[in-house]
């Protein structure tokens, strides 16, 4: 359990990056892509083995870091677009609601149990989720033409998930979680490096000092928010769809009261109500590992 905790915590101190990012006109592509080499950095230096990096092709899951790597540029920039047109509260929903994909995936794949008290927690945290991102009472409004955004970020999110997953259990042992971690973020590094590089020879490339540093302090809780999900998805008694329904979960609540504690949010009656079911949603899912 203190995996997960930590990988939420981690999530968490992301979303209080980000909205940093905003306050201070922190480009957030610069940023991202300079996370990723850190996180990469971190892992590197302060949590892999000596390791041969000449080796790192020959191992089982690197064509599966491969699709990773790229599906994290992907996914940001399809998130980016998503937020601004339709908002930030379509990027949570899209993100935290693909939950149901690597859910899914475990029951089938992983013939993980589907007892009456995790089903009926994983509805409640999906509702949670709607809840607790929608900050207009309007609710969401998506025009037709931009609703495919929205929709590939649902699928980018829990493909990412589930390749985690599968990875992690099909490939990936004991001694690689590190390794395995750190080249997922160099590979995306190198992916986002090829982009600025564009943009670059299309003079409109304009790297600052601020742009540098969000991406430092960013890459070691993204890194972290990787490195302990996998942990916790190898825990012993912990099933992938209990796990990603925690972690998504709890995600929203811990930002959703952070926003609240550090950046003054106020919140709707239907955001308190999302709270109030996400924390039911975490206890009867996690209980459910007794039955």
């Amino acid at each position: 359990m203190i995996y997960l905790l930590l990988s939420v915590l981690a999530s968490s101190v992301i979303f209080v990056i980000f909205k940093l990012f905003q306050r201070f006109e922190v480009n957030t592509m610069q940023a991202i892509v300079i996370n990723y080499f850190f996180a990469c950095l971190v892992g590197f230096f302060g949590f892999m083995q000596k390791t041969e990096i000449s080796l790192i092709p020959t191992k089982l899951w690197f064509p599966g870091t491969l699709i990773l790597g790229a599906l994290f540029i992907i996914v940001f920039n399809l998130a980016a677009i998503t937020t601004q047109r339709s908002g930030l509260s379509v990027v949570a929903v899209a993100t935290k609601m693909s939950v149901v994909i690597p859910v899914i995936f475990g029951v089938i794949l992983y013939k993980e149990s589907t007892g009456i008290l995790k089903v009926t927690g994983i509805i409640l945290a999906l509702i949670a989720v709607y809840l607790s991102s929608i900050k207009t009472r309007e609710g969401i409004a998506i025009k037709t033409k931009n609703l495919i955004f929205p929709l590939l970020v649902f699928l980018g999110s829990g493909i990412i998930d589930t390749m985690i997953k599968y990875l992690e259990t099909s490939y990936v042992a004991k001694d690689d979680v590190a390794l395995f971690s750190t080249t997922i973020f160099a590979i995306a590094g190198t992916i986002g490096i090829s982009i600025l590089a564009g943009q670059a020879a299309l003079g409109k490339l304009r790297i600052t000092g601020k742009n540098i540093l969000g991406g430092i302090v960013l890459g070691v809780p993204n890194y972290f928010s990787i490195y302990f999900l996998v942990l916790a998805l190898r825990s012993e008694g912990f099933e992938s769809s209990t796990v990603f329904t925690i972690n998504n979960v709890a995600i929203v609540l811990v930002s959703t009261l952070l926003g609240i504690v550090l950046f003054k949010e106020h919140l709707l009656r239907k955001n308190w109500i999302g709270i109030i079911l996400a924390i039911i949603s975490i206890l009867l899912v996690a209980n459910s590992l007794n039955f």
